[in-house]
């Protein structure tokens, strides 16, 4: 990687656009018809940097003198060059998450770990993948990441390995349970309603009770564990490996024993118990663990706001992105886990 120090431009003139300009104008149809020129773009639109042909920089730093400190954006770091310029971009850490662009789970992450860069990855596998792969790249080592993924059932060697590569985990199976659920966090929300004392207390309870509710029905303990084993299954098999194995007669063999080791009936039978214990004992947060039905978010924007889903979550992205309510967004961050860049 190369950083260099150079000398800001002069003012600019109207023949040399920002990105943006350039891209209104067409990028494509003024290289096009000065094909005897070398084009310099400035953007802040990573997504037009990254369709031009050619080598890419960023501004790392600027002196009022004025002067540039230029590095190159290197090639094959394992992300996209989309990625890797916000990468290099970025002045704070990087947190890696599950979900998409502009997803409430997005909005979440920025809003409670308001010290990082959020990039949100999609899977568990490519939250993972991307600390990894992070970490051991060279030419990115002067920015630490760290990344947070679902609990999705997690066994504790699992969450183990995770946290060996620095990946946190979620105390709740998705984080939209833990924003509207926990119940630390559905008080919050029902403080800002304006319920207070003994409503504020029937409101919770009553949420709570429909919740467990949801287990009551003939089979719905059933689908809960099938889910489960469904998970845990779909894990352990990304886990065999018969790298070792060199004829076909020994990748047989090892791939049978690996498989045959899988113990779906053990597996099936202690997630029944722990989900039965868990309602026994009415463990709301160690039901949300486990737990992913998404009625149980309907049955929250109904007791908590007594609204539709989809307007509890886009208000809830409103006071988030906009800090209107300091209380409930202090409940959210204390029940996040806390991450140290490294």
């Amino acid at each position: 990687m190369k950083t260099r120090l150079l000398p800001a431009p002069a003012q600019r003139t109207c023949h040399e656009w920002p990105g943006w300009h350039a891209e209104r104008f067409g990028a494509n149809s003024a290289e096009a018809a000065r094909q005897d020129c070398a084009f310099v773009f400035i953007a802040r639109d990573l997504e037009f940097a990254a369709s031009r042909v050619g080598q890419k920089s960023i501004i790392r730093d600027y002196q009022p003198k004025p002067i540039w400190s230029i590095e190159e954006v290197p090639e094959e770091t394992g992300f996209s060059e989309e990625v890797t310029t916000l990468i290099l971009g970025s002045r704070r850490p990087i947190l890696f998450v599950e979900g998409k662009e502009n997803s409430l789970d997005a909005v979440i992450y920025r809003c409670c770990y308001s010290d990082w860069t959020v990039i949100p990855r999609g899977s568990c596998e490519e939250v993972l993948h991307s600390v990894v792969t992070m970490r051991r790249n060279k030419d990115l080592t002067r920015v630490t990441c760290s990344g947070v993924v679902d609990a999705d059932d997690y066994q504790p060697d699992d969450i183990a390995y995770l946290n060996r590569y620095g990946v946190e985990v979620l105390p709740v199976s998705e984080i939209e349970n833990l924003i509207l659920l926990l119940p630390s966090v559905s008080r919050a929300i029902a403080e800002s309603e304006g319920y207070q004392d003994s409503e504020l207390e029937d409101r919770l309870s009553r949420l709570r009770t429909k919740i467990f509710e949801l287990l009551d029905g003939p089979n719905a303990i059933d689908d809960v564990v099938a889910r489960y084993c469904r998970r845990r299954i779909d894990r352990m098999l990304k886990k065999v490996d018969i790298s070792a194995a060199r004829t076909v007669t020994n990748i047989t063999a090892e791939y049978a024993r690996q498989i045959a080791a899988i113990n779906l009936s053990g597996i099936a039978q202690e997630a029944t118990k722990r989900i039965r214990s868990t309602i026994a004992t009415g463990n709301l947060e160690m039901l949300l663990a486990y737990y992913d039905n998404k009625s149980m978010l309907a049955l929250a924007a109904t007791h908590l706001k007594q609204s539709r889903l989809s307007d509890s979550t886009n208000w809830l992205a409103r006071v988030l992105r906009n800090n209107k309510a300091p209380g409930l967004i202090e409940a959210i961050r204390d029940s996040l886990p806390p991450i140290q860049p490294q």
